[in-house]
This record gives structure tokens, C-alpha cells and sequence, in this order.
């Protein structure tokens, strides 16, 4: 028992230790760059955004990445364009394509207008998250219709489920009893699919966000976006009469209806709107607290070797310590958008109390 704890305990220090090696090159060089100044804001927005390319650090001068896929559609020239990210990702400019600096257009790909300016054309690139989307999205089938095998294959003498199917009927019955049917009066089996795939979506997601070299699929708000739409549609498009009469003739004195229904109808989108914000908040929070601890160790070796070698330590205890929180928060939030998603869908079926009698 003792050697297994120390084994997972040497398999999270090494984990820590790889993030810091992997991030030490890419930071080192962009210290070179900037004449020996650490320019911690650009190294944590560089890796927890989005890019043309997938990167993982710096050998040397040398990037280690896998240029991806590059889709657009020149406004200005009336045609289609496709190459590799790699034409690009160093400056440079390929069939008058190029990555903007700075600007409104910072990290995306532009062209020159008719007068010069910069201007964005039709962009539906495949980029670092949107390759990261398909990727987790197809293991997450893969490992459902693993556990669904299983189950297709055993007879009525089989034993419970162990290892990682024993895991899934684990985390699958605690979210359809816990947080499905505790909150939803009407209908489970209709609103159990999309749930379920939004609690697993979220947590493999938020679990795979932790690897060293990852995308930050659930910190980017245009993922947590499209989650909270599947929310706001399904508590919407199969709601009962009694939540719109509840929104548009609350059972309040006369005088207070408009206002009420003016509150409840701006409720209607506020929802989601907090279910899209706390779970993007939450998991770009946690990536970028991470990081700004890895970037005190070059902060404090840019100012003395001494004071580096005496921070590194501590700080790797305090990454340490965050990683294991950020596994905990992983889990969190994908229960909370599960809960809130569930909440919502079940006041769009509550009935009144005289109606059950």
C-alpha cells in the first residue's frame, strides 16, 4: 500500500516537473528575445489560448509543434485558400496571408485590404482547439462504447463491473440519481442523454486540460458558449405552460406583473449566460494560476541564481499542491454546469402542488 502511494505521489512530481521542463525552453527563448526580460503575461496567455499550430517547446532554437491545417477565404480576392500553419506561424507571409502581432487582429490570421489595412478573411482553420475538440470528443466515444461492450457481452452470472467500467456505472449512477432525477420532476429519460454527455464532455475535457502540452479546450469561452446554447435550448424549446405563464403572469398583485415579467424574460438568458461564464472562468483561472507560479521561477532567476535556486523548491510544492486542487476543480465544475443544467430544466417542468393532488 505504501509503495503504491509513493508511486502516485513520484508520478505527480514528475508530471509537475515535466510541465516546468516543457515550458522552460519556450519562456527561456522568449527571455532571449526580449534581451533577457521574462515577459510572464505573454507566456501564460500564449499557452492557455488558441493558436494555428499545436506546440510543445523549444529544443534549442528549434520548435517542437505540429503545424495544423490552415482553411480560409480571401474576401479581397474572391477564392479559397488551404496550407499548412507552418507557412506562417514564423512571421512569415504566404499568398499575402500572415499572423497579426498586435492590433484588434492580435494571434489571427489577416491579409491587406484594398487600402492597406488589415482585414480578416472567412477562417475556419483548424486550429489547436478545434483539433483538440475532435480529438477528446472521439476518445470520449470510445470509452463509452467501450463500458457499453462490456455490458453487451456479460450474462446475468457476470459480477459488478471493476477497474474503469466499475468507475463509469460509478460516476453514471451518481450523476442520473444525484443530480438528474433529484432536480428534474417530469421526463428523465428524455433529458438523462444530453446530461450525462455534458458532465462527461466537461470532466475528460477539464482532466485532459492538465496534461503538460494540452489544449484548454473548457477555458475557452467559445466552447462554454455552445455548452450553455445546449442548456438554454433544452430548458426552452420543452418547457410547459406553467414556466411561460410563470415568466409572462407570475401569480403576483396586478401592478407587478409587467416588472416581474420583464425579469423573469431577462432571466431566461442570464442563466446561461452564468452557466457559460463560471465554467470558463473557473478552468482559465486555475490554468493561468498554475502557470504564473512556473513563471516565478524564471522571474526570480532573471533576478539572482541564489534567489531562483531558493524559490524553485517552494514553488514546485505549491505546484504540487494546485495540481492536485485543479484535479478536484476538473470534477467540481463539471458536477456544478451538470446541476445547474438540471436545475434549470426542471424548473421549465415544475407544476403547481394542487396539480399533483
Amino acid at each position: 500500500m505504501r509503495n503504491r502511494k509513493s508511486d502516485k505521489i513520484t508520478l505527480i512530481v514528475c508530471s509537475l516537473l515535466l510541465t516546468i521542463c516543457l515550458l522552460f525552453p519556450s519562456t527561456a527563448k522568449a527571455a532571449d528575445d526580449e534581451g533577457g526580460k521574462f515577459n510572464a503575461s505573454e507566456m501564460i496567455f500564449g499557452h492557455i489560448g488558441d493558436s494555428y499550430e499545436w506546440h510543445f517547446t523549444n529544443i534549442g532554437d528549434k520548435p517542437i509543434a505540429i503545424p495544423l491545417p490552415i482553411i480560409v477565404y480571401s474576401h479581397e480576392r474572391g477564392e479559397w485558400f488551404f496550407f499548412s500553419s507552418s507557412r506562417v506561424v514564423e512571421g512569415e507571409t504566404y499568398n499575402g496571408f500572415y499572423i497579426a502581432k498586435d492590433g484588434n487582429y492580435s494571434g489571427k490570421l489577416v491579409e491587406k485590404g484594398a487600402s492597406g489595412e488589415e482585414v480578416r478573411p472567412l477562417d475556419i482553420s483548424l486550429t489547436k482547439n478545434a483539433c483538440a475538440l475532435l480529438i477528446n470528443s472521439l476518445l470520449l466515444i470510445i470509452l463509452v462504447l467501450w463500458c457499453a461492450r462490456w455490458y453487451k457481452k456479460k450474462d446475468k452470472t457476470s459480477d459488478a463491473p471493476k477497474g474503469f467500467v466499475g468507475f463509469m456505472e460509478m460516476m453514471v449512477s451518481m450523476v442520473y440519481e444525484d443530480i438528474i432525477k433529484a432536480n428534474i420532476p417530469v421526463h428523465v429519460q428524455r433529458y438523462a442523454p444530453y446530461l450525462l454527455c455534458a458532465f462527461f464532455f466537461i470532466f475528460l475535457n477539464n482532466l485532459i486540460g492538465l496534461i503538460p502540452g494540452s489544449a484548454n479546450l473548457t477555458g475557452n469561452i467559445a466552447i462554454t458558449l455552445v455548452l450553455a446554447f445546449c442548456t438554454f435550448l433544452m430548458v426552452n424549446l420543452f418547457a410547459n405552460k406553467e414556466y411561460w405563464k410563470e415568466i409572462f403572469w407570475a401569480d403576483v398583485p396586478l401592478w407587478m406583473k409587467p416588472v416581474m415579467a420583464v425579469v423573469e424574460f431577462l432571466g431566461i438568458f442570464t442563466k446561461p449566460i452564468a452557466l457559460m461564464i463560471r465554467l470558463f472562468a473557473n478552468i482559465m483561472a486555475g490554468h493561468a494560476a498554475l502557470l504564473a507560479l512556473v513563471s516565478v521561477i524564471f522571474i526570480t532567476f532573471s533576478i539572482s541564481s541564489v534567489l531562483g535556486g531558493m524559490m524553485t523548491p517552494l514553488t514546485v510544492l505549491f505546484c504540487i499542491f494546485l495540481d492536485f486542487l485543479e484535479v478536484l476543480v476538473a470534477f467540481i465544475q463539471a458536477y456544478v454546469f451538470t446541476m445547474l443544467s438540471a436545475v434549470f430544466i426542471g424548473l421549465s417542468q415544475a407544476h403547481h402542488h394542487e396539480e399533483h393532488n
